[in-house]
């Protein structure tokens, strides 16, 4: 079996391959992470067995984008678990394999999380995720929680439209907003502000700006529970 990500990279091979006369199946790349969700759940139920929704969550957080080994770790895990597979089997199993990711600092930041969201912000750097990112990822998860909380109700849909977000997001940061107020909102912008100006020359350490950033959020979303 031949695996060929795409671009030019190794086409002399695929070509050879070709003209040899291998079987080509086509995957498109799955880049929505409802897509990677609807994945794992029709991998368990391929095995035969159940897990719930924050089961698959959490594995798609833990695992990340590669969808081998997210086949890999449903299969472990039906292996390994009888009964229905839940979240904190999951977190067992597989916490702190996280993918490195700008987006997930900030999905932990803007959930109180400050722990988790420090954790992620030292792996994705010491992985090489630029410091920018990572204030672009944080002041998009705090704007998008100041749009939603402003926005007149309605199904996620019409959200969507309106703020010019996905749906699936729409539900994401509904989760999200609890403990969130108008102040908190303003604190947060101020603090991705000052780690972003930190992060481009105005600070003299980086990393320092950041982490002072992700604690201020996350101490912000706190500030209404």
């Amino acid at each position: 079996v031949l695996l060929h990500a795409g671009g030019p990279k190794g086409k002399a091979l695929l070509d050879a391959a070709r003209k040899a006369g291998a079987r080509e199946v086509g995957c498109a790349k799955t880049t929505k992470p409802a897509e990677r969700l609807t994945f794992v759940r029709s991998e368990f139920r391929a095995l035969g067995r159940s897990a719930t929704p924050e089961a698959c969550q959490a594995l798609v957080d833990s695992i990340g984008s590669d969808l081998r080994e997210l086949a890999s770790a449903v299969s472990q895990l039906t292996a390994d678990v009888e009964g229905t597979i839940d979240d904190a089997v999951v977190a067992r199993y597989y916490t702190g394999r996280a993918e490195a990711s700008s987006f997930t600092v900030a999905d932990r930041a803007v959930e109180g999380r400050a722990a988790d969201a420090l954790e992620a912000l030292r792996w994705s750097l010491s992985t090489g995720v630029a410091p920018v990112l990572i204030t672009s990822a944080l002041a998009q998860g705090v704007r998008a929680i100041g749009k939603l909380s402003s926005a007149r109700g309605g199904r996620p849909a019409d959200l969507a439209r309106e703020l010019g977000m996905p749906p699936w997001k729409i539900d994401r940061v509904r989760q999200q907003m609890r403990g969130w107020t108008p102040d908190a909102v303003a604190t947060a912008l101020r603090a991705v502000a000052e780690a972003d100006e930190g992060v481009k020359g105005g600070g003299a350490d980086p990393e320092y700006a950041l982490e002072k950033a992700v604690v201020t959020i996350a101490r912000a979303a706190r500030a209404g529970r």
